[in-house]
């Protein structure tokens, strides 16, 4: 896939598998191009060049309906929860259950959405009628988690889930990654912090400059290769570092000097 924004090429030509029961993480130094990819995956910004194929068969992605219908759910780092609403309520919004006479199906939504947390195997919910306002940081991910694999998700993709988490909520979100990939789902998990990665991924693709450099086995290699490949990796072509680094399709976390894959490894 490659992907322009002006004079600003923030992907060019790569090449990523997802396959279910897989967590493939997707690593990068700041301006590697890691949002604008996994935006366009979602739809969000289509990509201007390239082929997409999902379950063998070409398809079209022009927006986030296109890929919600192919079963690619995204959970941002923002999560985007609704503080006042309970988890029922946020893990229905825009999708909620009404009756013949435009009534919310209550008990019906309640149902799936507690039965969705105990296929995860989530505990640390003590109901699902809680509201958002007063859960953890690591419960809140886990809402949004079990937001996006409720609607027979083929494949999640979670914008470092573990970011701002303290270490016991770091290690529950790790493990949901982990269940996620075990029920068969494909997971592309996006993260700074190597230590997290090599926790739970299978394979670990590494962006640099927009380019794809390196698609690795897990279990074959260390931290220090893979920082490696995300500040030396080989470049099929150079580009205007200047332009690249400033463009306006990367986004806050792509520009943010202080979350550097260097610096978390």
């Amino acid at each position: 896939m490659s992907k322009r924004f002006g004079a600003v090429q923030a992907l060019q030509g790569v090449d990523l598998a997802l396959r279910p029961g897989e967590v493939v993480a997707l690593v990068g130094d700041n301006g590697a191009g890691k949002s604008t990819l996994i935006k366009g995956i979602a739809g969000i910004h289509p990509f201007d060049e390239g082929e997409t194929h999902f379950d063998g068969q070409a398809v079209a992605i022009h927006g986030p309906h296109d890929a919600a219908v192919l079963g690619i759910e995204i959970v941002y780092q923002d999560l985007a929860l609704a503080d006042n609403l309970d988890v029922v309520e946020n893990m229905f919004l825009g999708r909620e259950r009404t009756n013949r006479f435009g009534l919310l199906v209550e008990e019906d939504m309640e149902r799936e959405a507690a039965d969705t947390m105990t296929g995860l195997a989530v505990t640390t919910l003590s109901s699902v009628r809680q509201k958002v306002a007063g859960l953890s940081g690591g419960q809140r991910q886990t809402v949004a988690v079990g937001k996006a694999v409720m609607w027979n998700s083929k494949v999640v993709i979670l914008d470092e889930p573990t970011a701002a988490l303290g270490v016991a909520q770091t290690r529950q979100v790790l493990d949901l990654v982990a269940r996620l990939g075990e029920q068969g789902l494909a997971v592309l998990l996006v993260s700074h912090n190597l230590h997290d990665v090599f926790e739970v991924a299978d394979r670990i693709v590494v962006l640099r400059l927009g380019q794809l450099v390196g698609d690795l086995d897990a279990s074959q290699v260390n931290q220090q290769q893979v920082v490696e490949a995300i500040t030396a990796g080989t470049l099929t072509s150079v580009p205007d570092m200047a332009l690249h680094a400033t463009g306006p399709g990367l986004d806050s976390d792509d520009d943010d000097p202080g979350t550097s894959g260097e610096e978390h490894a």
